[in-house]
Order: structure tokens, then sequence, then C-alpha cells
């Protein structure tokens, strides 16, 4: 078992990864009171839920079981959490316990964020989309049907346990979404990751146990710096959504669920690669790497059939990375270095956009 920590002074929490966690004390450590909520979804809760809940024998445990898909990371499932913890007469000591991949992890963070001010939360992942990225850093949110994650807080937990045996349940799918967030820490600032992963891949696909903790591990390392130095992503960690801004477009006009957040992120890391050697700032000669690692990830390299330039447009408007009214992007120097910027050629971004989409033809 290794344990990394993300240094917020006050706020610093432990990263647990390694084997047989959920039955252990990684969760129990971190209670300030006997007060639990574990919130998880229909996949998962026949698969860990009650592991997790016989790992706390003898507190006041309650359970919620949410529906799973990104389709319900809104409002309106998030008041079943907030109804659940009132009905239960949580106090401000509870600990809200997010057991599952993205959804359950933002919204239960959310939900922990605001119910009576502020109460503490634990991230368990169990995809590995949300064990590399979404679990650590405290962003928490829900989607609004005009924008992904419009509606959030930086709450960051007390503590993130990854447990990295519940990936042998994982659909492929879904391990390859999650391996478009560890490509991206390669991407934008950490080249030796990147070809480690160039020779790796097919390790990592076929579920080699070593192979995965160290890109979990690596991955989650390399959060846990940008974090602590930009908690609420006034600079660097805004580096961490290379793609994002292409991806939640496609995930925005697609209706959400049909793409997974890591295939939208696939695509959209190609988009800013393709954009940044059309700039002149990434060498065109290694926009092959990329794409190659990409597809030999399973992941798409370019955006769906049906999209066109002007929902890409429109729904890139809505970004967070809009700043006075000008999108900045997040591009790439060269394979581990990547930049936020608004000084781009829009007419290039505007070329790509028509290229890519096959939509407009």
């Amino acid at each position: 078992m290794k344990t990394l920590n993300v240094s917020l002074a006050d706020r610093s929490y432990p990263i647990y990864i390694g084997p047989a966690l959920l039955g252990g004390d990684y969760i129990r450590r971190h209670l300030r009171a006997s007060q639990v909520m574990v919130v998880t979804n229909e996949t998962v809760a026949p698969l860990y839920l009650n592991r997790v809940v016989d790992g706390l024998s003898g507190l006041q445990v309650e359970t919620l079981i949410l529906p799973d898909g990104e389709q319900f990371k809104s409002l309106a499932v998030l008041e079943r959490v907030f109804d659940a913890l009132l009905k239960g007469r949580h106090a401000r000591t509870t600990t809200l316990v997010a057991l599952g991949g993205g959804v359950v992890g933002d919204m239960t963070g959310f939900a922990a964020a605001c119910y009576q001010r502020g109460v503490d939360f634990i991230q368990v992942p169990t995809t590995l989309l949300a064990q590399v990225d979404s679990s650590v850093g405290g962003k928490t949110a829900v989607n609004h049907p005009l924008g992904k994650n419009m509606i959030g807080a930086f709450y960051q937990p007390k503590a993130v346990v990854i447990d990295t045996d519940v990936l042998v349940t994982l659909p492929d799918r879904e391990l390859s979404a999650g391996l478009a967030e560890v490509i991206k820490y390669g991407l934008i600032r950490d080249a030796e990751f990147f070809r480690w992963l160039e020779v790796n891949m097919g390790l990592l696909l076929a579920r080699d146990v070593a192979a995965l903790s160290y890109a979990i591990e690596r991955s989650c390392n390399n959060k846990a710096e940008v974090v602590a130095a930009d908690e609420t992503e006034q600079g660097d960690r805004a580096l961490l959504n290379l793609g994002h801004t292409f991806g939640h477009a496609i995930e925005t006009a697609t209706g959400y669920g049909q793409w997974l957040h890591g295939e939208a992120v696939g695509a959209g890391m190609m988009m800013a690669a393709r954009l940044s050697a059309a700039q002149g700032w990434l060498d065109p000669g290694l926009l092959g790497r990329i794409e190659v690692l990409l597809t030999s990830a399973r992941l798409p390299v370019t955006p769906p059939e049906n999209m066109s330039a002007d929902d890409f447009s429109r729904n890139m408007a809505l970004d967070k990375k809009v700043h006075d009214g000008q999108l900045r992007l997040i591009l790439l120097n060269d394979i581990g270095k990547a930049i936020l910027t608004a000084d781009y050629d829009k007419q290039l971004l505007d070329n790509l956009l028509k290229e890519q989409c096959r939509g407009d033809s």
C-alpha cells in the first residue's frame, strides 16, 4: 500500500493506494463521529457496498443508492442526497463516503460542501478515471443542460481511498475512459510517463496489477503536486483540463452519458494537439505519437459524426476558462509541456472545427 499526500496546509489529506482497502480502517480513521452516510449507485452497490458497510460496523451507517450515469449528475438527483441527510438527522459531524465513479464523487462532494454549510466527506473511487483524476483535488459539481460541471464548489475530501482490486470488475470501455486522464498527465507535464505509457499500454489494458498501480500512483502524484500549487485553478491547475474544453462540448452536444467523459477528453486532447501543431507550437511529427497512444488505449481521436462546428462554438463559449470574453485553451508546446492561452489564431480554431466536424460536410 502506498500513501501520497495532497499538501494544502490544514486541509491536507492522504491518498491511499493499494489492494483490499475497502474493508480496512482507512475510512474509519478519518471519521469525526459515529454518523456516516455511504452514497453509491446502482451498479457499484451490489459489488462493493456491503464490504464498505461491514468495515464500518459499530457505527451509525446509512446508505443511499443513486441511479448510475452522467445523465443523473443533476440538481434534481442531488436533492435525494439532501433528503436522505435531513431524514436521517445527520449532524455537522457526519461524514459522507462517496463510493463510485466520478459522478458519485462529484455529487457527494458537492452535497458535503453544501449540507449545513459543510460536512466531511471521503472519496472511495471505483473507476480508473475517478481514481486518477476526479477523486483528487476537491472539484465537486453537477451538470446543467447548458454546460457540464457549471454548478459546484472547490471542497476537499478528508481522504481518498483507492482500492486497486475494484478495477477487476470495471468494464473495458470504462477502463479506456480512465486511461484518457492517465495519458493527459504525460502530455501536460510528465514526458517520461508518456514514454512509459507508450511501452506499457498493453499491460494496462490487460489489467496487469503492477502496471495499473504504477499508473495510478504516478497520475495521483502529478495531480497532487498541481493541486497543492493552485487549489482553486487560478493558474497552472487549468492545465489539467487539456482536451476538456473540446470534450465538454462533445458531452453537452451529444447528451450526457452518450460518450463517456474520458472518451470525449481523448478526442478533445487530439483536437488540442492538432490545433497546437497548426499554430506551429507543436512539432507535427509528435501528432502521430499522440494519436497512436490514444488509439492504442481504445479511445476516439475525432469528434462524433453528427457534431457541427456550430455545436462546438456554442458549447465552448460556456467553458469555465472563458475570461473577459476570451476563450482560453490548453495547448501543447511539446509532449510534457502545456500552456493556457487565449493568444491563438481564432481562424485556425475555426478551420480545425470545420475539418473535424463531419456533421458540416
